[in-house]
């Protein structure tokens, strides 16, 4: 399993690179998707991952570089990589239309954490959210 840090992922958003086209980001967070996400990022809850995934695979079977990441990055997100990946590999398209899966690491959290205040990389941040966010556990 590849990581690619927030740092990484903030530079590649802010590049010439075109979300949905260069690149995917895939927010597998369930009700913790309130309070923010990064811009432009696909919602596919965890718990309909394994219905949407294979519709996800062929659907962005020409992008190059797909993130995935949840709150944390330490079960979701990396589930949900792995699933997906499998996915490709079953539908014989990793040789043909290669592409680089990551997970973000330390997920959301972390991410919205350092870049909340940047409209280019998180929308929808409500600060209410994530100040009630150690109550989560």
């Amino acid at each position: 399993m590849k990581y690619i840090s927030g740092d990484e992922l903030a530079q590649m958003i802010k590049s010439d690179k075109v979300a949905h086209q260069d690149y995917l980001v895939v927010d597998v967070r369930d009700d913790d998707y309130a309070g923010g996400n990064i811009k432009n990022a696909l919602n596919l809850p965890s718990r309909d991952f394994q219905m949407g995934v294979y519709n996800l695979v062929q659907k962005n079977a020409d992008i190059k570089v797909v993130v995935f990441h949840c709150a944390l990055s330490q079960m979701r997100g990396p589930k949900a990589a792995r699933i997906y990946e499998e996915t490709r590999n079953n539908l014989n398209l990793a040789q043909d239309k290669p592409q680089e899966i990551y997970v973000l690491s330390h997920g959301f959290t972390e991410f919205q954490r350092k870049f909340k205040d940047d409209p280019v990389l998180v929308e929808n941040w409500d600060k209410e959210v994530w100040e009630n966010a150690e109550d989560w556990s």
